[in-house]
């Protein structure tokens, strides 16, 4: 490798290239989050990502240049992260982006030029990849920049051509490719060898659109999409052999060697590969954390339990036993602070999720651990874990399918994906809860019309009604030019005074209306500057470039003004009462309630929510008046405004301000003074998942109807108890010692029957040899009664085994097995592996102690078939 290229770390990179292109009059923007805009994308996957309207022609940038260092996750190729050089889950993309501005030529010598001058590349190092039919570039590379045209490589369509989807913006790209070995000489380069070359840059000349036969046509807007892996030009730069040994991530994967007391230069390739996996994957939770997403099992939350439970496991690899994550994480929030001084900010949060997630998996892993470790004994002949077992290691000891997958793979083994689909599916079903969705198709149809359709302008701050013209009409999300009465229909206007979802406030409701034409909007969302009025043909006919009058439900608009107004006030009381570093973390506006979720430690006590209550309601008393003014973001900022989770942002913002009280940046519409809201009550305070709290309330007309109901409620019970409001507390409570006092009389009781019945059975007992076998349908018998009768019978059998299946409630089985100890012993015979094989044939699963298990199923039906298999495997197992 060359020498003459300089030692720079990682922040010197990033500035640098920064600093390139804002001399060239590229706007600085600060990294997007980690949780995207683009609702068809899970997590920031690309540099360009938040662009993506701008390309697609949805939105106007507010600056002709801009360039970033982008944070990003892409989870698609995790099992190659440690094993390869330059695969991660987490990395950061360094672009310089034109929209309409300049365009190829500018492009590549600005490449160059960074490449080259700032960075001090050698020219000789480098070759450079281009479209095999963009000869335009291919010549611009060649006589422009002097780059020999043998160390020009034409590429296919896979390679260097790039396009967001079937249709829309495309363009062919250019690659810069750092190699290793010049001195290998030009013949034959491949630059799919690894080894001797790495792509560091990417520029994409976007210049033409696609349309649905696969015809390109030139883009009026020509723009320019960079990518440069920070990580990868710190291996070229720091010289050394994989992106994980640069200072970017080397230091964090240190921190692991020493809690294991391991030193990395003379570990083990397996070793080094878990040290890489956690070094990874420590910056991806902390910036994902940071982005307030927390740990759960569905969508973004399940990618990062996913990566701190990969993070657990490969700590404990490497001989690392009890907590070690938050040690690690402090080390990736140094390396972080600096670029994103929001780690830092919020480290206290970080931590505390970490050790939280840390903590429950913990507790679970060993148990695992010991499960999988007996299905792999038991399916190492048939060299396939089944689906059934995978999906119990999910359910019952949280491990990811992929977990699982991994360390079977460690063995030699497969697990039965289609199976375990099989019963997530059943078991999603059953816990299926109804909820409404919008119809994604329509947006594959904005994408479509993005070109011909202008982002509408909406009138609602200051208009509640106005005349619009009709800019497209969708019909299950595909463009017709007429719909008529009855029919359920989405339209896009030039202009509109309704509201469109975002921000957490729902879209206004109202009416469209011409001659003899009634159309009514029931919802309306935002996508990208286009404003999508949900509704139904009420009478007559709508036609595209027909004009209508666009009138708002002013009712609605009010309460929602009110709730929305309130949930400021929300945040800034939670602030002043419970903590001043409390964060937005969601929140839904409607015209009924309101609910806010925010990051929070601990539950918030009763008498807090009360201090919130009575100081938001004197807030409303003292009649504030609301400001409402729009200015450039940094003095925002410097005003102390508060920036609301979810919300992206350009150069001029919106900031709603009540002197005083709360200032904060918001998009959506809010009353005029406090006074309007009028009332504010809090009906619940809730945790929904780690470290994550919601109040749910209701503010305005909706406190009203709130205490009505509650009033009724309370009339009901005195006239039920034939007491005052006041006594209800009291009689409840001895109520509630009353019937405690009954369950535990039932529970009694049961426990006789369950006696008398077994003692019943003794004389069906079967004798195998020296022992004593009875196999029995106990009925409609609970667990716990079960449990008791088959104790009782096996203690009265002496030397055996007993078996007992039953039906406790619908949709349930419970199955206990009690074995004597010699049967243990002589036979080999696990009461806990045992029935837990049975249970499967019900549905279930389940285990024990070696003379003691019980078990639940799922499939009644086959409570039967499960009793006179365990018989029959009794029998043998005995003899």
């Amino acid at each position: 490798m060359t020498t003459t290229t300089p030692f720079l770390t990682g922040q010197e990179i990033r500035d640098r290239f920064l600093q390139f292109y804002s001399q060239y009059k590229h706007q600085i923007l600060p990294s997007a989050s980690l949780v995207p805009e683009d609702p068809t994308v899970l997590l920031t996957i690309a540099g360009m990502l938040p662009f993506k309207p701008i390309f697609l022609g949805q939105k106007q940038s507010d600056f002709p240049r801009a360039t970033t260092s982008q944070k990003c996750i892409r989870t698609n190729d995790i099992e190659n992260v440690g094993r390869t050089a330059r695969h991660h889950t987490f990395f950061e993309m360094l672009g310089n982006f034109s929209f309409g501005d300049y365009f190829k030529e500018q492009a590549i010598k600005w490449a160059w030029e960074l490449s080259t001058k700032v960075y001090q590349l050698p020219p000789e190092n480098i070759v450079v990849s281009v479209f095999e039919n963009d000869d335009e570039a291919f010549k611009m590379w060649e006589e422009i920049i002097g780059v020999p045209p043998q160390r020009i490589k034409r590429m296919g369509e896979k390679d260097n051509f790039w396009k967001a989807g079937p249709t829309g913006p495309c363009g062919p790209c250019s690659e810069l490719y750092y190699d290793f070995h010049p001195e290998l000489g030009d013949d034959d380069i491949d630059l799919e060898d690894d080894s001797r070359f790495i792509e560091f840059y990417n520029l994409v000349f976007m210049e033409y659109n696609r349309d649905a036969d696969g015809k390109l046509t030139p883009l009026q807007n020509k723009n320019i999409d960079t990518g440069m892996g920070l990580e990868r030009m710190a291996q070229i730069l720091q010289k050394v052999p994989n992106n994980y040994e640069t200072d970017l991530i080397f230091p964090i994967i240190e921190t692991a060697a020493n809690i294991a007391n391991i030193n990395y230069q003379k570990a083990t390739e397996k070793t080094k590969v878990s040290l890489k996996v956690i070094g990874d994957h420590v910056r991806s939770v902390v910036h994902m954390i940071s982005d307030n997403i927390t740990a759960s099992n569905t969508d973004r939350g399940y990618v990062l339990r996913r990566l701190i439970r990969r993070v657990v496991r490969h700590g404990r690899l490497i001989g690392i036993e009890g907590k070690f994550i938050n040690e690690v994480a402090e080390t990736a929030i140094q390396l972080s602070q600096k670029a994103y001084p929001q780690v830092r900010e919020r480290d206290s949060f970080i931590k505390a999720e970490l050790e939280r997630e840390e903590a429950t998996f913990l507790k679970t892993l060993e148990r695992g651990e010991k499960l999988l470790a007996e299905i792999i004994s038991k399916t190492e002949k048939q060299g396939q874990i089944s689906g059934v077992d995978a999906f119990t290691l999910y359910d019952t000891f949280g491990f990811p399918l992929e977990l699982t997958q991994e360390i079977a793979e460690e063995s030699n083994l497969t697990v039965d994906i289609e199976g375990f689909e099989v019963e997530m599916k059943q078991q999603q079903e059953r816990s299926k809860a109804a909820h409404e969705t919008i119809d994604l198709t329509v947006q594959g149809s904005l994408d479509k019309l993005a070109e011909h359709i202008h982002p509408t302008e909406f009138l609602g701050y200051t208009d509640l009604q106005s005349t619009a013209k009709v800019e497209a009409v969708l019909i299950e999300g595909k463009s017709v030019e007429t719909a008529t009465a009855g029919t359920e229909i989405q339209i896009v206007l030039d202009k509109t005074p309704f509201y469109g979802e975002s921000g957490g406030q729902i879209g206004d409701r109202g009416f469209l209306t011409g001659e003899d034409l009634v159309i009514r909007v029931d919802d309306v969302q935002k996508e990208s500057g286009i404003f999508v009025h949900f509704c139904r043909v009420e009478r007559g006919q709508v036609s595209v470039n027909e004009h209508l009058k666009a009138t708002i439900d002013r009712s609605c608009r009010r309460r929602v003004q009110a709730n929305h107004t309130a949930t400021h006030l929300l945040q800034a009381a939670l602030k002043k009462v419970v903590d001043d570093s409390i964060s937005q973390a969601g929140s839904l506006v409607d015209f009924d309630r309101l609910r806010f979720d925010f990051n929070c430690l601990r539950a918030v006590t009763s008498e807090e929510l009360q201090e919130i209550e009575d100081l938001i309601n004197t807030w409303i008393a003292e009649a504030h008046d609301t400001e409402i003014e729009v200015m450039p973001i940094e003095t925002a900022k410097e005003k102390g405004a508060i920036a609301m989770f979810g919300e992206k942002y350009g150069a001029e913002v919106r900031v709603i301000d009540v002197p005083g009280v709360s200032m904060e940046l918001c998009g959506g519409t809010h009353v005029r003074n406090t006074a309007e809201i009028g009332l504010f009550k809090i009906m619940s305070e809730s945790g929904i998942s780690s470290g994550v709290r919601r109040i749910e309330a209701v503010a305005g007309p909706a406190v009203l109807e709130y205490l009505k109901v509650r009033e009724t409620v309370v009339k009901d019970l005195c006239d039920r108890f034939k007491i005052k409001p006041e006594e209800i507390s009291d009689r409840i409570t001895t109520l509630q010692s009353e019937l405690k006092t009954t369950q535990k009389e039932l529970e009694g009781v049961k426990q006789e029957l369950a006696i008398a019945k077994s003692d019943q059975l003794l004389n069906e007992a079967e004798s195998i040899g020296e022992f004593k076998l009875l196999v029995s349908d106990m009925g409609e018998m609970d667990p716990k009664a079960l449990q008791t009768a088959a104790e009782r019978l096996q203690q009265k059998l002496g030397e055996g085994a007993v078996i007992l299946g039953s039906i406790p409630s619908e949709g349930k089985v419970s199955l206990i097995a009690a074995f004597s100890k010699k049967v243990n012993k002589e036979k080999q015979l696990q009461a806990g592996k045992f029935i837990g094989q049975i249970a499967k044939i019900c549905g279930g699963g389940g285990g024990g102690r070696p003379n003691l298990a019980q078990s639940g199923g799922r499939d009644p039906s086959k409570l039967s078939e499960a009793l006179s298999t365990a018989k029959q495997q009794l029998k043998e197992g005995l003899q």
